[in-house]
């Protein structure tokens, strides 16, 4: 597979219009208008943020992209799925209240949000996974596959399980139903090294399921609840929580890839990532540490792997803040190396998604980074 593309542009902007103007000029510059738009609808995939987050995309990145497919002729929607832990998108009243609540609606991003698996997270549709291992098939959100055009505009930042979130963590996790996020998390669930535990109680506050419990002052997981998503494991500074599947995370990585092929394959697709605020851990807490680096720029491309190889490329060679979340696990005892993604979360195991999604045929790893004005 030849090298692919990727378009890059930094945060500068001196004139009337700054960045809404800069993103419309990088989406052109990468090709998005090669796609035919004419009257056909375009599902923007993002992520509204949990209540109490504030990482997550403004509304005008949305705008931007939204005006842009309706000057070529396109009916954009924003979409996203709901959750699978309880929280404030859990079902999509709640979902769409939170988007609001965040500022996404059809006045303030010329365009409307549909929940892409419906009330309660179970419209789904099965779908073929191409070349799939993991996955035959995926249970993606109806609104999504029904889309003529998919377009993914994802937060790039850390994540807990995989290491970082971009373009495929948007895509593969964030399309899936609830039933289909079940299917990529279950892959292994934390246990607690009782030794290693302080009893500080972060990773009670970030569990989504109301697993864990304190016996003597030490955390206990209640199995039967535990969904997997590791939320717990990325909120422990001392490394005390850990899974006892090895293969779990990378497991999750190659069912993402798997998910994200389903989705794309088939339609025009186009993806793009927005590096800022790259906090730690995803938009889905309710909260969001100090990010790890600078904010560095927006990237776009066709090719979903090599978009989130460039971006996280970028990442890795950027200034790290001290007063971080690595900042702590240094004072904690823990030696940094140069990865940023393991600095953050010592058990990721980023590389797995573009690893398999090469494989599969996805994309590629190789690319030409393209900086744009």
């Amino acid at each position: 597979m030849e090298k692919a593309k990727v378009f890059f542009t930094d945060f500068r902007a001196t004139e009337d219009g700054g960045i809404e103007k800069k993103l419309k000029r990088l989406l052109k510059s990468a090709g998005i208008e090669k796609i035919d738009f004419d009257g056909k609808f375009v599902a923007i995939k993002m992520h509204f943020g949990e209540d109490g987050n504030m990482s997550f995309l403004r509304p005008d990145y949305a705008r931007a992209v939204a005006e842009l497919v309706k000057d070529l002729g396109g009916k954009p929607f924003l979409t996203d799925c709901n959750t699978l832990y309880p929280g404030s998108r859990k079902n999509a009243i709640e979902h769409i209240s939170c988007a609001e609540k965040h500022g996404f609606n059809s006045i303030t991003t010329g365009c409307p949000v549909i929940i892409g698996d419906g009330l309660k997270g179970t419209d789904d549709i099965e779908v073929p996974v191409p070349n799939g291992e993991l996955c035959k098939t995926a249970l993606i959100g109806r609104a999504v596959m029904d889309a003529d055009i998919f377009i993914s505009l994802a937060h790039f930042k850390g994540h807990e399980e995989a290491g970082f979130g971009g373009a495929i963590k948007n895509i593969g996790m964030g399309c899936g139903s609830r039933a289909g996020k079940m299917i990529q998390h279950n892959a292994g669930k934390p246990l607690v090294n009782q030794e290693a535990c302080r009893g500080c109680r972060k990773c009670a506050k970030e569990c989504g399921s109301d697993a864990i419990s304190y016996i003597e002052k030490k955390a206990v997981i209640d199995q039967e609840k535990c969904k997997g998503c590791g939320r717990c494991i990325g909120s422990c500074n001392f490394d005390a929580i850990y899974n006892p599947n090895e293969g779990a995370f990378e497991d999750l990585g190659r069912k993402m890839a798997e998910y994200t092929h389903a989705i794309c394959e088939g339609r025009p697709c186009f993806h793009i990532n927005i590096i800022r605020d790259v906090s730690p851990w995803c938009d889905c807490h309710a909260f969001n540490d100090a990010p790890l680096i600078p904010n560095l720029g927006m990237a776009a491309s066709f090719d979903p792997v090599a978009l989130d190889k460039a971006s996280s490329d970028l990442c890795q060679k950027a200034e790290r803040f001290k007063d971080t979340q690595i900042g702590d696990h240094i004072k904690a005892g823990y030696k940094a190396t140069s990865d940023l993604w393991r600095d953050s979360t010592h058990a990721s195991v980023w590389e797995t998604a573009l690893e398999h999604g090469e494989k599969i045929g996805l994309g590629t790893r190789e690319y030409d980074l393209v900086l744009c004005k």
